[in-house]
């Protein structure tokens, strides 16, 4: 046990220490200037978050992916269908309650929107989308054409937000959607639905235990567009700048920051913990034995994300946020240290490596965990680039989202369909606790930076965790195009040398 967690310590400064290291060295530059005060509470910061996600991937290991695993498997089993739509609704809508996810991004905004009418809308929308995912398990429905559909529904009603006046919360609203499935979330989430496919599906049907989170993040969006449609919005955004200010008392607050974030996550598991209870208690059955290693895997998760959220909300929001409003005048070093950002921070999301070890296990390694990281490490920086040039020139983020979403769908129906469904859920993963923390705080302060207004700025600085969401679809897709396409050029070599090999048999007389 004490070798597995020195690895997992070891693999959590390893994900953090980048972004530190990008940091410490940007102020050696005559870019940013941070104090000597700041760069310390940077530092005892990065020690938290790597302990945070060591402790988070053993809880992961531990509890999280099994409970799901077990849910969704002895649910499935009962052979009642109407039960397990109730139950995964149920335990969809309740989980996502206390996502900390949604908490980062909904204090973000808390001037205009309450964030309890946020989280409501998207624990309705993950309920919808647990629905969906037994329903396409029991019918074997094409990934592809489910999110056609539900993209189609989405653009249409983006329309109406824009007719209704409220086009400057399209950022904000498609932010929402990636950020629902946070590292609470995903864990237990993925592994209920490999759960559900196991039974459901057969083992040559790989795609079907992938698309969970893809179809999470649609349907959070569509719910919000419905509310987007009845906001009445009238320019007066205005952005709660102290979240973005490293606090001068560190003591005061370590202590607030740490019971925030205990108490949001401990309700979270909370939940997750008694739904798994009811469903031992009615179907499975485990022993006591393993009932308490799964307490004790949800004890070290529950320690890890909260150390993880009170460094994000400590240091790295604030500074993040320095960051971009201090490089707002050098545009190109703009474009460049948000692409590095945005490679480096996919090392730091824990969902992330969740995600990647289960593709690798579902597969056998057809797609590989480093070529999972690869992909996502390219689509997120690129998707930084893009909210840079976006907040540059101006433009609503439709002009991007929708060439973007149509050519991820377009694309879905050429290439093989484990990759549709790893492609849509590595979107939604890898907009995780830091994209929301550090990533988005970054955008917003190059908005202020660049002399934007409050009311502007919600138009602007929001919408980057969209884009985290969609480009990593992008590339893992090209990946699985470019797999399609060596596959057939191999096959085809195979049937010229077979051809070669019986025309050096034929008999001449």
């Amino acid at each position: 046990m004490f070798t597995l967690l020195f690895s997992k310590i070891r693999d959590g400064f390893i994900s953090i220490l980048p972004i530190y290291f990008l940091v410490i060295i940007l102020n050696f530059t005559p870019y940013i200037s941070l104090s000597l005060y700041e760069v310390g509470v940077l530092t005892f910061a990065t020690v938290l978050a790597g302990l945070g996600i060591a402790l988070f991937n053993m809880g992961a290991d531990l509890a999280m992916t099994p409970m799901g695993k077990l849910s969704g498997a002895s649910l499935t089993r009962q052979g009642k269908l109407s039960i397990l739509l109730i139950f995964v609704f149920i335990l969809g809508f309740f989980v996502t309650l206390a996502e900390p996810n949604l908490t980062i991004l909904g204090s973000q905004i808390s001037n205009l929107l309450n964030p309890m009418i946020i989280t409501i809308a998207v624990a309705f929308g993950v309920g919808l989308a647990l629905i969906l995912l037994v329903i396409r398990c029991v019918n074997k429905a094409n990934l592809a054409q489910i999110f056609l559909f539900l993209y189609g529904l989405a653009f249409a009603l983006s329309i109406l937000v824009i007719y209704t006046g409220s086009s400057d919360f399209l950022g904000f609203i498609f932010d929402a959607g990636g950020v629902t499935t946070g590292p609470v979330t995903v864990p237990f989430m993925m592994a209920m639905g490999v759960g559900i496919s196991s039974v459901l599906a057969k083992k040559s049907d790989k795609d079907m235990s992938f698309g969970l989170i893809g179809l999470v993040c649609i349907f959070s969006i569509i719910i919000m567009l419905f509310i987007g449609i009845f906001i009445e919005y009238h320019g007066d955004f205005v952005l709660d700048k102290s979240l973005y200010v490293v606090a001068t008392n560190f003591w005061l607050a370590l202590g607030e920051n740490l019971l925030s974030s205990f108490q949001s996550v401990l309700l979270s598991l909370v939940l997750i913990a008694l739904f798994f209870i009811v469903i031992n208690f009615l179907f499975i059955k485990l022993p006591k034995k393993k009932l308490e290693s799964l307490g004790i895997g949800i004890l070290y998760s529950l320690f890890g994300l909260t150390f993880f959220l009170c460094a994000v909300n400590l240091a790295y929001m604030p500074i993040a946020y320095q960051i971009g409003q201090s490089l707002a005048d050098n545009l190109w070093v703009l474009y460049v240290f948000g692409f590095v950002i945005g490679v480096v921070s996919v090392f730091a999301e824990p969902a992330v490596h969740v995600l990647n070890r289960q593709v690798n296990e579902i597969t056998g390694g057809v797609i590989k965990e480093k070529t999972m990281l690869f992909g996502l490490m390219l689509g997120v920086g690129a998707s930084i680039v893009l909210a840079v040039l976006r907040i540059h020139y101006d433009f609503p983020i439709m002009y991007i989202l929708i060439p973007a979403l149509m050519l991820a769908l377009l694309m879905s129906f050429f290439i093989p369909k484990i990759y549709v469904a790893v492609a849509f859920d590595s979107g939604g993963v890898a907009a995780g606790a830091l994209t929301s923390g550090f990533v988005l705080p970054f955008t917003i302060g190059a908005c202020m930076g660049m002399g934007y207004l409050d009311s502007e700025t919600l138009k602007l600085g929001f919408g980057v965790v969209a884009l985290v969401s969609i480009t990593p679809v992008i590339v893992i897709e090209f990946i699985g195009l470019q797999a399609l396409i060596s596959d057939r050029i191999k096959m085809r070599r195979q049937v010229e040398k077979m051809i070669q090999a019986d025309d050096e048999v034929i008999i001449k007389f």
